[in-house]
């Protein structure tokens, strides 16, 4: 079974990632709806990543106010005027999405495009419940089939090993950017073992730290850790000030962004996936500057839910009287940083209070109901019965040499299930199980 590093029992130093004992329940349309949206997602943050003035005039108010985004924006200015090319781009992306039951549609809460966490472990439970099914399917009135198949860390594997074979230097390492004290170090571990196993390609670990002891850039632009070339550098840490404890880790950011290693994700690609470029997103007809299939910008537009920037009086005059129908978001990842229901109207009076430019630092997001239903969740060896609900995480590969798409493909996904009294959503964070899908054939209605 999936594991991670407990760093919360005593005396244990593993424990199973929580699950649910079963799939959750969902209508096939929206999932071959969110199956179709991942190509397009892929593809549209290639294009945004590409327009450095965007990027930078669309964050330049939240850096006034969020230190975390100003150095990231920094870093990002600095390789705008060096003209600094990545002529081979790697995403691997998660676009998350809820379904609401009040308006039947499925939509979008956030695009993920640094450390999508769960490509190893989710596999394992759709595994799981595949096996339980074909076990206990007539008691339960349940199909293995409609249990979707779930390669995620195969294809990130595969995504990373192209990546790393149009880099063409053989003795070339992946680097794996982890946290300090890792507890999901057995996610990621699937990742390594397919690296290895199917592609022959070694990976290192290191943390940004490391990086900055240990790494040094050629002058040819090759990036040397450990006395180990690096072809391609995969981040799982970085996407939180708590990475950045120092210079050290922004001077190590910085040194593999000047490098001609495959960044996944290169310091464009991380600032696409900000909740502020979401928001810009959604605004009318910039979705056009981007993209010309109107039948994708239609698909795209259908799973936006209702986003706002913060210089809007009247939004936020709606939102104090009814904050119920609201999230606020913080240009924050990793989980446990949304604001809800009074905290929300207290922190928007706050804000209002101190004038200024504060309220950059945040987008307010219509809030999703998503129908409740009973489950089985087991954390810490216990099982647990209660109403819950669900998110559903679609990982997508993007991988472009110069002028040619390699890959742009759906690659799996990540259900999470949560009880229907909480906020926050992250498995790591400690708010929700892992999950997997029963396809249905029902749809839900008002």
């Amino acid at each position: 079974m999936s594991r991670i590093r407990s760093g919360t029992v005593p005396g244990v130093g593993l424990v199973h990632a929580p699950f649910s004992l079963l799939p959750a329940h969902l209508p096939e349309p929206f999932w071959k709806q969110a199956c179709e949206l991942a190509p397009i997602f892929n593809e549209l943050v290639d294009r945004v990543s590409l327009d450095g003035n965007f990027l930078q005039d669309s964050l330049s108010k939240t850096r006034q106010v969020d230190d975390f985004t100003s150095r990231l924006l920094e870093i990002h200015r600095k390789m705008m005027e060096i003209n600094k090319e990545e002529n081979i781009r790697l995403g691997l992306h998660r676009s998350d999405y809820m379904l609401d039951s009040e308006t039947s549609s499925l939509l979008q809460i956030e695009l993920n495009t640094i450390s999508t966490s769960f490509p190893g472990l989710g596999p394992l439970v759709s595994e799981l419940h595949r096996t339980l099914i074909n076990q206990y399917g007539r008691v339960l009135s349940l199909e293995p089939k409609r249990v979707p198949g779930n390669a995620a860390s195969s294809k990130f594997a595969e995504a990373l090993a192209r990546a790393w074979t149009e880099f063409d230097v053989d003795s070339a390492i992946v680097m794996m950017i982890v946290q300090p004290e890792e507890r999901n170090m057995y996610d990621q571990y699937w990742i390594t073992k397919y690296l290895k196993e199917s592609h022959g390609i070694t990976t290192l670990r290191k943390t940004l730290t490391q990086v900055e002891a240990e790494g040094h850039v050629l002058p040819d632009g090759t990036l040397l850790v450990d006395g180990k070339k690096v072809a391609v550098v995969y981040y799982r840490a970085g996407y939180t000030p708590n990475d950045y404890p120092s210079e050290a880790e922004w001077s190590a950011r910085l040194l593999i962004e000047q490098s001609s290693s495959v960044k996944c994700p290169s310091i464009s690609y991380q600032l696409v996936g900000t909740k502020r470029i979401q928001q810009e997103l959604a605004n009318p007809n910039v979705l056009e500057r981007f993209l010309e299939n109107k039948e994708d910008i239609a698909k795209l537009r259908k799973c936006f839910a209702g986003l706002w920037s913060l210089d809007d009086e009247e939004i936020i005059k709606t939102a104090i009287e009814k904050p119920e129908l609201f999230v606020l978001k913080p240009q924050r990842e990793g989980g446990g940083n949304n604001i809800y229901g009074l905290d929300l109207r207290e922190t928007l009076t706050r804000l209002q209070k101190e004038g200024g430019d504060a309220l950059a630092a945040y987008i307010l997001m219509q809030r999703i109901f998503p129908k409740a239903s009973l489950a089985y969740l087991v954390r810490g060896g216990i099982c647990h019965e209660g109403l819950v609900i669900s998110e559903l995480g679609i990982y997508g590969s993007y991988l472009r040499s110069k002028d040619k798409v390699i890959t742009n493909d759906q690659c799996g996904y990540l259900m999470r299930t949560k009880v229907s009294s909480s906020d926050e959503g992250g498995v790591a964070a400690g708010f929700a199980v892992l999950d997997s899908l029963y396809l249905t054939d029902k749809v839900i209605h008002n």
